[in-house]
């Protein structure tokens, strides 16, 4: 009998079921960037959604799944910020990262949290702070109480 597809996709040949891919939503209106930073984040293992225009990224974050936004600052028609702001308010957990070539310190309000100029980073950081952006919006590792470490009020008292 064969598994769903979506089942399916997240057995290894090995029998070991694995991590369901986390989604990045990247919007930049630079094509080769864009391109490039898809393949990047493909290969460390992320689901990669690519778009060029701020509006075309909010219907696309709004359709769910997206585990973090990554945009360029300056994008026609709505910037940036904006579609950030707007990921931030329709999912306030959900971690964005706002980068630009052209802005190389940015000091206003931004519901961002992170901001970073292209080339003041190594691709490796950029890597870094996805994952612990990540981890930090999944939380903690949940910590698992086993039945031998549960005291039996009665054996307590008892012992007393």
């Amino acid at each position: 009998m064969e598994q769903p597809t979506a089942q399916r996709a997240c057995i290894r040949k090995s029998g070991d079921v694995m991590k369901p891919k986390r989604t990045i939503l990247c919007v930049d209106d630079n094509e080769q960037s864009l391109s490039i930073r898809k393949v990047m984040l493909e290969t460390r293992g992320y689901r990669v959604i690519t778009c060029l225009t701020a509006e075309e990224g909010i219907e696309i974050f709004k359709a769910g799944g997206i585990d973090l936004v990554l945009s360029d600052f300056v994008l026609p028609g709505r910037d940036g910020q904006k579609l950030i702001e707007e990921v931030k308010n329709l999912s306030p957990q959900t971690p964005a990262i706002l980068f630009s070539g052209k802005v190389k310190f940015y000091d206003r309000e931004c519901r961002a949290d992170l901001f970073l100029p292209k080339g003041s980073y190594a691709p490796i950081e950029l890597l870094e702070r996805i994952r612990l952006l990540l981890v930090r919006k999944r939380g903690p590792k949940r910590v698992v109480i086993t039945s031998s470490l549960v005291i039996d009020s009665r054996q307590h008292a008892a012992a007393s």
